[in-house]
């Protein structure tokens, strides 16, 4: 995940023009877990057997064949996925633990395709938060920050 105070709409630019798939993953107004869910389903297409829990929706980021694969994404080559989580504050403050399983999710996830495709050699899995004020503003961009963070759980719940 990238926490890097830089401008989200150069990132999405820059990533298609690069062929890469662009996904905006948008929590306005998000307050539990089913509606994240559901938020979660809508943005990357979950295909309908991803049930509403973390350990399907982390299954589901290991294997992202619904979604199209980004040109040059084979095997020996470049390319990805990049998923702008936008809007993201409320939700994270409404309920604080499930935004840390998510971004444990979101992490597991893109440490699994990191360098390029987890090592073998296909596309790679790149996650921005962005900020809703900029966002509201002149465009997003991502938070230098996030609120504190818990050791990484080894069993999921719900």
């Amino acid at each position: 995940m990238s926490l890097d105070p830089q401008p989200l709409a150069p990132a999405l630019e820059a990533a298609e023009a690069a062929g890469w798939t662009t996904v905006r993953l948008d929590l306005d107004g998000v307050r539990g877990k089913a509606e994240l869910m559901r938020r979660c389903g809508d943005a990357l297409r979950l295909p309908e057997w991803v049930g509403g829990n973390w350990d399907a929706l982390a299954d589901a980021l290991r294997d992202l064949s619904w979604l199209p694969v980004p040109p040059g994404g084979g095997a020996g080559a470049g390319g990805g996925w990049l998923v702008a989580v936008t809007s993201w504050q409320g939700y994270a403050a409404a309920r604080p633990g499930e935004w840390e399983t998510l971004v444990e999710v979101l992490e597991e996830a893109v440490d699994f395709w990191r360098g390029p495709g987890g090592g073998r050699g296909g596309p790679e899995l790149v996650v921005v938060l962005a900020d809703a004020d900029a966002d509201a503003e002149a465009g997003p961009g991502p938070v230098a920050g996030a609120p504190p963070r818990t050791p990484r759980l080894k069993r999921r719940r719900g």
